[in-house]
């Protein structure tokens, strides 16, 4: 009797238990339920506690309504000029409306990848090969275009589409990358080229500036060196002159005769006779003669007067500078200006007489001169 009453207790509770599990239904966050009664749809129960008709109520599908991102694999697509491409692509899509989900298509996943691949075909048809590859913006704007607009009355959303890969044949990729090498080598060569060129101008421009700057520097060096020369020249001709005029005065100071003049002569037959071309070198018996009359005619010729005292006496200048004298040195001027005046008056007085004394004392032509 007991163990009867233990097992029907235990089928009540077991009973309890399936009635409020057909009863009690929990439905997660982002979550659709489809609930069915003998068949046919009944309601949609949206998320977290919901109650049911035990064994009358069914809860048939659970729909995510969270946007969900599904990858093709990868499908043959000819282009406009006959190659074919392998293209995958990936879907964004959302599941707005959970009974036409349910009841419009039998597995919406399929069917929207049988009309992307259907599309994509369609699109990429009528493009070549360099379109496909550089319009990718344009091919999903379309394909999402029409697979929203097919979509639609299934209750589902297309939010995006993308072209995850684009692959041509192999032999297109070998072709394309020995276009993409021609060119980059074009862009090198048109690279080193400018680059050659631009050098080249530059160095031409360096090479005439150097060149500018060298003649500038040339030009001035020259005018300097003329300068100098010039400078050099004068101060060369004014040395010269004060020299000669030197020489000149101490000649006429002196007072040389013909005696000096003999003995300069015989000091330079030595010199005269230096030299390797001169190997014999005949002296005049009449030597004497001949020095006392080149004596005498070099002392004509020269100028040289035969009074004691020279006719004209060059001024030289002072030898040394001239100090300005101090203010009060005012007497000692005045008394050294009389001493000159009087110099000056004896020595004009003085010169006349010797200048008409002198013509008495010269010794006839032919005769030698008196000592």
């Amino acid at each position: 009797m007991s163990t009867a009453l233990l097992v029907l207790f235990l089928l009540i509770v077991l009973f309890v238990v399936v009635l409020l599990s057909k009863t009690v239904k929990i439905v997660p966050q982002a979550r659709a339920a489809i609930v069915e009664r003998f068949g046919k749809y009944k309601t949609t129960l949206p998320a977290g506690l919901n109650i049911l008709v035990p064994f009358i109520d069914k809860m048939r599908y659970l729909i995510d309504l969270r946007e969900q991102v599904v990858s093709f694999p990868p499908q043959p697509v000819i282009t406009e000029d006959n190659l074919v491409v392998s293209i995958d692509t990936v879907i964004y899509f959302q599941v707005t409306d959970p009974v036409a989900a349910t009841y419009e298509i039998a597995n919406y996943i399929q069917a929207i990848e049988q009309l992307t691949m259907t599309t994509l075909r369609n699109i990429v048809g009528g493009m070549d090969l360099e379109e496909t590859l550089t319009s990718r913006d344009s091919i999903n704007s379309g394909l999402r275009g029409v697979l929203d607009e097919a979509t639609g009355k299934w209750g589902i959303r297309v939010n995006r589409v993308e072209l995850k890969g684009i692959d041509p044949p192999p032999s297109i990729k070998d072709s394309m990358e020995k276009q993409m090498r021609a060119d980059r080598e074009k862009r090198a060569v048109i690279l080193t080229a400018e680059g050659q060129r631009q050098a080249a101008i530059l160095t031409a421009e360096g090479s005439k500036q150097s060149q500018i700057l060298n003649a500038e520097g040339d030009r001035e060096s020259q005018i300097l060196r003329a300068q100098a020369d010039r400078e050099a020249s004068i101060l060369r001709a004014q040395g010269e002159g004060q020299a000669i005029q030197t020489v000149f005065q101490a000649i006429h100071d002196g007072q040389p005769d013909q005696s000096l003049l003999a003995y300069q002569y015989l000091q330079m037959m030595p010199k005269i006779a230096e030299g390797s071309a001169n190997k014999v070198w005949v002296i005049p018996s009449e030597i004497t003669k001949a020095m006392e009359g080149l004596g005498s005619s070099i002392h004509e010729i020269a100028g040289i007067p035969r009074e004691a005292t020279p006719r004209t006496r060059v001024d030289m200048g002072p030898s040394e500078p001239q100090l300005p004298r101090k203010s009060g040195d005012a007497e000692l001027s005045a008394t050294s200006k009389a001493v000159e005046d009087a110099i000056a008056a004896a020595e004009s007085a003085a010169r006349p007489t010797s200048q008409t004394a002198a013509p008495h004392d010269a010794p006839a032509e032919g005769e030698p001169p008196q000592e």
